[in-house]
């Protein structure tokens, strides 16, 4: 049959987009038909590739029919086309479900139940779909058609635009085996992946499982992503015989949400063709025919035997399901022994979990191989204990392991950790943290040893010349020429051991401090002296010698400043709040109050009270709290309390005169706060009329009934500009006592306020005859334990 022109070449179903020369009829410039003679080409290329992976799917249906009978390949050809017709069906689909219920693998297990795709005959099923891009895929030797084929025939109908085949080296690095959708210049930029570069692709690598990626983070990397606005991406792991061997990579043009299940199965199975590709793709040969299929067991125990370590050689052992069920051990070396002291014959050709049943503990030997066949990332450990052959036998020493993969096949090797090297790791880690290195020097013949830390002290690199003894003062400070010169002589001349300590100039101009020591020792059979002896680096200690020094200082007069302050904050308060003062006697009201300060003279409150008779006959009854502690509250207790003194000699009520030292808290001091009740005594009615700034509430003791008087409103003072504040009255009987206190006598860290004042409420009554004694006895059973001032002013009426 002959081709079709150009211009009769059947239509693939896709649309193709304008060309930047596009032309129409044979008008425009020789330009513009060249264009359009080749877009004719490509829609040509293409409806063939399409029309051959169709029939590649054909062929395989006619196979299935010829294998169950029907005689020869043209009686298969027309029976499926019989049986098409009979079912209604088109004669790719029928093939796609005949290879689908011959088959059972994971394209026919990834085929929703029922075909949703066939109830609408514009739309090709899923099943076609997906044998067809499996055909295409077959049809070609490279992952680039594969690429192609599965975004033709599979991904475009899902949405996506563009698709990748990776393929993973066991070093964790990506090449680009095959690609389409992305524009040239991007394949050519991704081509080679270096490993432990982060990109996505290297991600669902090393954790073996499928990511989704609706809308990529921005500083993810991958082919595509150059630019702004990336879509979705999903990154599947190629995976074949339990061994990931590459990673699919689909992307759509807009961000999405995750995949439904069934096209997850989709692309799990099309990632499946892709491993099946990769790993058919061998080295080439050297005259540049077919590929080189090299055994990849056979190389490791080759490799193994040229090791100086104990080696083992394991390959997996699959599953029905092709998954990975344990590793065969195929080949030990020379130099194995046995965990269990087993001769090698009995162990060579054992599954590993039946020779060492412990390795399947977590984290165990299998769980690591396992890790390194799905990923190819090699594994290394300094330190690890070797599986016992069964539970109850002694373990094997620590022992350093690496495990490696070679194809299909891993190589695991390790060096047991004996006495000696441990010692010698002790001692080189031991060294290195304490920045000491060791020398070795025989003066008369000038040999000189140093280990690689002493190097590193001397800020010289490993290949320069060690320094002799006799030159050292020539890289110190001139300044350490004389304490050089004893130590030198003490070692050399007198054959003694000596140690100093001297600053040492390193060529990059950084100065250490370096304490040196050496010992003189005899040689064999009267040889020449040879001095053994170390140097390490103590410019931290020297510096934090220095800095603690200079902290202590400034401790040291921080503290006799604090002191100070302390001292005058306390003389201060005990100047005008004493402890104890006398008792006060006015207009038939007796007053007493009770002073305890802080137990630290560091806490020094600002707890202040006053009773004092004004010209009006009326008496101000005034407690008080500043906030803080130390020299400003001091000060602050000063100027309020002669503030409030001032003010109640215009006559002015509670309210009114808090209002006025809130004012007084708020702009004319350095921000001071404090709490304040402040009532006025009236003699001729036995009227106390009280107002409250944030404050505790006042106590009345009358009889054996102690209460709370009701809380007027008011914020503590200097919290805001402007406040008004709320008065109460309480009208005195004989007998009663006014109780007035700071918060001193009420805090505790283990109970509430209120539990703290039912107590006070239980203390207070009923009272003696003497309002001293009272006051005493309340300030006794106080249980406050914050630290803080507390005051107590009691006012009992006659």
């Amino acid at each position: 049959m002959n081709d079709p022109t150009p211009d009769s070449a059947p239509d693939t179903g896709r649309p193709v987009p304008p060309g930047p020369f596009a032309g129409t009829g044979t008008g425009g410039s020789g330009v513009e038909r060249l264009a359009a003679v080749v877009e004719r080409l490509r829609r040509r290329l293409d409806a063939q590739e399409s029309a051959a992976a169709t029939q590649g799917l054909l062929d395989v249906a006619k196979g299935i029919l010829v294998e169950r009978g029907v005689d020869g390949p043209a009686e298969a050809a027309r029976h499926l086309e019989e049986l098409a017709a009979r079912a209604g069906l088109p004669t790719a689909e029928l093939a796609a479900d005949i290879v689908n219920e011959a088959a059972h693998d994971a394209l026919s297990r990834a085929v929703p139940a029922p075909d949703t795709g066939g109830a609408d005959r514009a739309v090709t099923p899923v099943s076609v779909r997906l044998r067809i891009a499996e055909a295409g895929a077959l049809s070609g030797t490279d992952a680039q058609t594969v690429a192609q084929s599965l975004l033709v025939h599979a991904l475009e109908p899902l949405g996506a635009t563009a698709a990748a085949v990776w393929q993973a080296d066991q070093d964790g690095s990506l090449t680009l085996a095959g690609s389409a959708g992305f524009p040239a210049a991007e394949a050519v930029r991704w081509r080679y992946v270096p490993p432990r570069v982060g990109t996505l692709a290297q991600q669902a690598l090393l954790s073996g499982r499928t990511l989704w990626h609706g809308a990529p983070p921005a500083s993810a990397a991958s082919i595509g992503l150059s630019g702004s606005g990336a879509g979705a991406r999903a990154l599947i792991p190629a995976q074949r015989a339990g061994r990931t061997v590459g990673v699919l990579e689909v992307c759509w043009p807009e961000p999405g949400t995750p995949l439904p299940r069934a096209v997850h199965r989709q692309l799990t199975a099309l990632a499946g063709l892709c491993a099946h590709t990769l790993e058919g793709t061998g080295s080439a040969a050297p005259d540049g025919g077919e590929p080189v299929r090299v055994d990849s067991a056979a190389r490791l125990g080759g490799l193994a035997e040229g090791l100086l370590d104990p080696a083992l050689v394991l390959q997996p052992l699959l599953d029905d399901q092709g998954r990975i069920r344990d590793f065969r051990i195929t080949y030990t070396n020379e130099h194995f022994t046995d965990f269990a002291g087993r001769p090698r014959a009995d162990i060579t050709g054992r599954p590993l979990l039946e020779a060492y049943p412990l390795a399947a503990a977590d984290g165990g030997l299998y769980e690591r191989a396992l890790r390194v066949h799905t990923t190819g990332e090699p594994f290394r450990t300094e330190r690890t204990v070797l599986p016992a052959a069964a539970e109850g036998t002694a373990p094997h020493p620590t022992a350093a392991l690496g495990i490696g993969r070679y194809g299909d096949a891993l190589l695991v090797s390790w060096r047991t950790h004996n006495e000696a090297t441990r010692l010698a790791a002790l001692v080189e880690h031991t060294q290195r943290l304490g920045r000491i290195g060791g020398f070795e020097e025989t003066p008369a013949t000038g040999e000189v040893i140093w280990n690689s830390q002493l190097f590193d002290i001397y800020g010289l690199p490993p290949d320069s010349a060690p320094i002799p003894l006799e030159r050292l003062r020539h890289h110190a400070h001139p300044d350490d020429a004389d304490i050089i010169g004893r130590f030198l002589r003490e070692v050399l001349h007198q054959r003694g051991s000596a140690s100093t300590a001297f600053r040492l100039l390193r060529p990059d101009g950084v100065v250490r401090y370096i304490r040196v020591v050496a010992e003189p020792a005899a040689g064999p059979e009267g040889g020449p002296m040879t001095v053994h002896g170390a140097y390490q680096d103590v410019s931290a200690q020297h510096w934090t010698e220095v800095a603690l020094a200079a902290t202590r200082n400034q401790l040291a007069d921080s503290e006799q400043r604090a002191d100070e302050r302390d001292l005058l904050a306390l003389q201060l308060q005990r100047a005008i709040m004493p402890a104890a003062p006398a008792p006060i006697d006015a207009s038939g009201l007796q007053v007493a109050v009770r002073y305890r300060p802080a137990e630290k003279g560091h806490l020094v409150g600002g707890d202040w009270y006053d009773a004092v008779v004004l010209p009006s006959k009326q008496v101000l009854l005034v407690v008080g709290d500043i906030a803080g502690h130390g020299i400003d509250a001091a000060t602050g207790m000063v100027v309020l309390r002669n503030a409030l003194r001032g003010l109640a000699a215009t006559g002015a009520g509670p309210g009114r005169m808090l209002g006025w030292l809130n004012t007084v808290a708020h702009r004319l001091t350095e921000h001071v706060t404090a709490t304040v009740v402040c009532g006025l005594y009236d003699p001729s009615t036995r009227v106390v009329r009280w107002a409250r700034a944030g404050h505790p509430p006042p106590v009345l003791v009358r009889g054996a009934r102690s209460t709370v008087l009701p809380l007027p409103a008011g914020i503590l003072l200097g919290a805001v500009a402007e406040a008004s504040y709320a008065e109460e009255t309480v009208v005195l009987e004989p007998g009663d006592t006014l109780l007035l206190y700071t918060d001193g006598l009420l805090e505790r860290r283990d109970r509430t306020v209120n539990q703290s004042l039912e107590q006070l409420l239980r203390d207070a009554g009923p009272p003696t005859g003497d309002l001293e004694e009272d006051l005493d006895r309340l300030l006794t059973h106080s249980n406050s334990d914050t630290d803080d001032d507390t005051c107590i002013i009691g006012f009992r009426l006659r």
